[in-house]
């Protein structure tokens, strides 16, 4: 099938032919008139020579590249494709496992599909589409999982409209196909209940998986301050690697909700929990000084180049405060998932913070995503979180 054809300026065919997925608007000379935000486009260099195929979109990136082939993109791309990335999951042993049923099948760019994100929850597929051209081919995306994962999937769900570009049409969330049968899943053992329909995310910062497995293993016989809890990951982990106590705050009740249902999935804590609905920046100013263990894990501080600046100083008082605060020999386990702000820039920031704070640290563990959320070796921008493991003096 041809698509609308679109072509970029002398010289500006460089980066697509080293299989970066975006074109920027600077780049592009002329397109064929008609051409609709979400729409199939064929990217073609100033000799007419043929680049990629991807989504067309208003913006500052004006085409997301889905093949750097002459191809189709129907049922049968999406099968190649999602195939592809399972085989990827499957290579990292988390397709069969007992003690861990939920992994991200796809990771947007970092497996090839800019604006696609989809996460496994022991048989429920959880969509999201990030820009108007993805989300139209949801159907399709939808009939190639079902092919893949056959009878053990029960239900895909579209939770694409936070995800969205706001447009004329109204995107709902809601179950493409089937539904699921439980909402509680297993990782590394500990259950969790999951919201797919008003959580944060899919309904799980799936990223956390292996940061949650080696923070629990510092958390036996400490008392652990889990900062921006959301659904209390870390907080859970840590009470089953012998925590002598745990205390979980979020600014959203319904996240501290979230939290109690899973310490209780998982036996309650036996009286070593609490929960604390507050604001965090505020709340930790005035904590007490006998925390052995911090977790500082907040949401993106910076969406943009333009706001990285302000975010690199929040981090900063967030992570001064929290150094002021830890016992002396304490562990601080701090993140960032603003993409802008990279891994030097945070490390920087965190020096910046201790000596503000007059502690002395030390680096054990430089953390990131993991393998389910692959890192693009032609775009880099699928790197974004960082994070790490301190011993404070």
């Amino acid at each position: 099938m041809p698509y609308p054809k679109i072509f970029l300026q002398k010289g500006k065919e460089h980066s697509l032919r080293r299989k970066h997925h975006w074109v920027f608007s600077g780049a592009i000379a002329r397109h064929e008139e008609g051409i609709l935000p979400g729409n199939l486009v064929s990217v073609y260099s100033s000799r007419n020579e043929f680049l990629g195929i991807g989504h067309f979109a208003q913006g500052s990136i004006m085409v997301r590249i889905l093949s750097f082939e002459e191809r189709e993109i129907d049922v049968e791309f999406w099968k190649e494709k999602l195939g592809q990335a399972y085989a990827v999951r499957k290579a990292l042993q988390l397709t069969d496992q007992e003690d861990t049923t939920i992994y991200r099948l796809v990771h947007g760019e970092g497996d090839g599909l800019p604006g696609l994100i989809i996460d496994y929850y022991q048989g429920t597929a959880v969509i999201q589409a990030h820009t108007l051209g993805m989300h139209a081919q949801v159907p399709q995306i939808t009939e190639a999982l079902k092919l893949l994962y056959k009878s053990s999937l029960e239900g895909v769900f579209d939770k694409s409209a936070e995800t969205l570009p706001k447009s004329g049409e109204q995107v709902e969330n809601t179950w493409i196909w089937g539904k699921a049968k439980s909402a509680v899943v297993k990782e590394y053992g500990a259950s969790y209940a999951i919201d797919w329909e008003k959580g944060q995310k899919t309904g799980f910062f799936i990223d956390q998986r292996e940061n949650r497995k080696l923070v629990a293993e510092y958390a036996k016989e400490k008392k652990v301050l889990n900062t921006f809890c959301y659904s209390g990951g870390f907080s859970v982990l840590a009470l089953l690697e012998g925590a002598k106590e745990v205390h979980s705050i979020d600014i959203s009740p319904k996240a501290i909700a979230l939290t109690e249902e899973n310490i209780a999935l998982n036996g309650g804590g036996e009286g070593k929990h609490k929960s604390i609905v507050a604001d965090v920046v505020k709340y930790i100013r005035d904590i007490g000084d006998d925390y052995d263990m911090i977790v500082l894990d907040p949401p993106a501080f910076a969406k943009n180049l333009k706001a990285r600046h302000n975010a690199v100083q929040a981090y900063k008082r967030l992570n001064a405060e929290a150094l002021k605060k830890i016992k002396k020999g304490g562990i601080l386990v701090t993140f960032s998932c603003s993409q802008v702000v990279d891994k030097q820039l945070f490390t920087h920031t965190l020096t910046a913070a201790a000596l503000e704070s007059n502690r002395n640290v030390r680096i054990l563990h430089q953390l990131s995503q993991p393998p389910d959320h692959p890192i693009s070796s032609f775009h880099p921008e699928t790197e974004y979180l960082k994070g790490l493991v301190l011993f404070v003096d």
